[in-house]
């Protein structure tokens, strides 16, 4: 380890600062461009100790995790909440145009939908029992430490203020010291807790689990590992006006905001559509609002989030018929013949993108597509497979819905 004074040319692509050496790129996490800073270096990973010159562009950091200084953040759940918001949501909209250019694709990008603080219904928290109290919080960075949060400004006020019931239902399903992960959703009945990780419980520990729950105000559920262990409500949430109950750990989109944006955006680009393909669908975040104008055919690998889905289109009067594929897009994506079918396709898969299912899509005559994306890499090259098939691109909105952090949401249009 040495320690140098270097200046800081740029943010890298998950928000460290970057110094250029003779012997390569310097990662340097909270420190901000422009900045001379001294750090403790091994190899090409920088600690940050002190700055020489701070940016015009820090801020001080909005949580006490953070860090107090916003030099070393200890909780591991934000890593730009130094940087202030012009400069920040530029950077995020500048990871998309960069990650098109990667891939010879220059449309105009729009703006960043913007994020707000308290915004979060959706959050994974760390856990681990200690011989004195129950940690709940997030790993520091590069770490298995869990910083135990008392505060936590991207969080809703809802989740922020059942902190103390969270943490009871964490330590009577806790069996031993090692960690775990426990998905908090806030939903319209209550708080939707899932919890992973736990081998087995007891029987005496299941009857303390619902003893806490039954106990505590404004919890709906609790499951483990995907068994529900008690539910108080069933967990509902409002999917542009259609009620929805997601299974134990559903993946639902982090805020509201951003889905509400994504969804207006999606449902605008698939316009009057009549014949609509809903690729990676979930429980039916963009199928339940596109069948209050068309057909829609919502294909997802997840058999109890396709059965939530087809239980709320069946119960929801005023939609046209949605019908459910449980299929692998990944393994079996659909092909070009079976997507004569239909006008429009909306795709919105994991991080890893949807390269095949693309490959199909590139032989097909829709006529319309919508490409949602939490990975702007992998959308980029998904992009460029239909690019050079004739599509061309149209509006391109990037949405943070993961404040203070790298991540970003990409929407895309795409016309044959």
């Amino acid at each position: 380890m040495s320690t140098e004074t270097i200046t800081i040319s740029r943010l890298g692509a998950q928000g460290d600062g970057v110094a250029d050496s003779a012997g390569g790129p310097v990662y340097v996490p909270f420190a901000l461009p422009g900045e001379t800073v001294a750090v403790a270096r091994v190899k090409n990973h920088g600690t940050l100790m002190s700055i020489t010159a701070p940016s015009r562009d820090r801020q001080a950091p909005a949580c006490r995790h953070f860090g107090p200084d916003g030099l070393n953040g200890t909780c591991g759940g934000c890593t730009l909440q130094h940087y202030a918001d012009a400069p920040y949501r530029a950077f995020k909209r500048q990871l998309v145009i960069d990650a098109l250019r990667s891939k010879g694709l220059t449309p105009e990008v729009d703006d960043i939908i913007p994020a707000a603080p308290g915004e979060r219904r959706r959050v994974v928290f760390a856990a681990r029992r200690t011989e004195k109290d129950m940690l709940i919080g997030f790993n520091q960075a590069e770490s298995h430490h869990i910083v135990d949060i008392e505060e936590c400004p991207i969080a809703s006020a809802a989740i922020l203020a059942r902190l103390p019931a969270i943490k009871a239902v964490a330590q009577a399903l806790a069996t031993s010291a090692e960690p775990f992960r426990l998905t908090v959703i806030e939903t319209a009945a209550g708080l939707d807790l899932a919890a992973d990780g736990i081998k087995s419980l007891t029987d005496a520990q299941r009857r303390r689990t619902v003893e806490t729950v039954l106990g505590t105000k404004g919890i709906a559920r609790v499951a483990l590992n995907g068994e529900i262990l008690v539910e108080h409500q069933k967990p509902i949430i409002d999917f542009g006006g259609i009620q929805v109950s997601p299974p134990p750990g559903a993946f639902t989109q982090a805020t509201k905001q951003a889905e509400d944006a994504m969804a207006a955006l999606v449902t605008e680009h698939v316009g009057n559509a009549k014949r609509i393909a809903d690729l990676f669908a979930g429980a039916g975040t963009f199928s339940l609002r596109l069948a209050r104008t068309g057909r829609v055919h919502a294909v997802e690998a997840e058999e109890k989030a396709l059965q939530a889905l087809d239980h709320a289109a069946r119960m929801t009067q005023g939609l046209k018929p949605v019908t459910v594929e449980r299929r692998d897009l990944f393994r079996r994506p659909l092909m070009a013949q079976e997507l004569k079918a239909f006008d429009a396709v909306v795709f919105d898969p994991p991080r890893a993108g949807a390269e095949f299912q693309c490959k199909e899509l590139a032989r097909s005559s829709v006529k319309k597509i919508v490409a949602v994306s939490c990975n702007p890499l992998t959308l980029a090259r998904d992009l460029a497979i239909l690019v050079e098939a004739g599509y061309s691109i149209g509006k391109v909105t990037p949405i943070d819905q993961f404040l203070w952090t790298s991540h970003v949401e990409v929407v895309v249009a795409l016309q044959k």
